[in-house]
């Protein structure tokens, strides 16, 4: 069994946030705060302002959309620019 079951990309204007295979994915939508595990059902959602958390690293996100679609998690994020 895969111990990474979920393919994750978080990619925003500056590059690719984060790349790989993940346990588990939180995001900040809409209705508050979701996980993504292996095998969830297909869904699209706005993100909101906060913390995503891809495994143990995570990600201050201002605003972003996200895709969950046979194990794979794509979401397009806006993050503060330092400087």
């Amino acid at each position: 069994m895969d111990s990474h079951p979920l393919n994750v990309s978080v990619v925003a204007p500056q590059g690719v946030l984060f790349e790989g295979k993940a346990q588990r994915v939180i995001m900040p939508g809409e209705s508050g705060t979701f996980e993504i595990l292996n095998n969830h059902k297909p869904l699209v959602s706005r993100l909101l302002p906060g913390d995503l958390i891809v495994d143990n690293q995570t990600i201050p996100i201002l605003r972003g959309v996200a895709k969950v679609m046979h194990n794979q998690i794509v979401a397009i994020v806006e993050v503060q620019q330092n400087g």
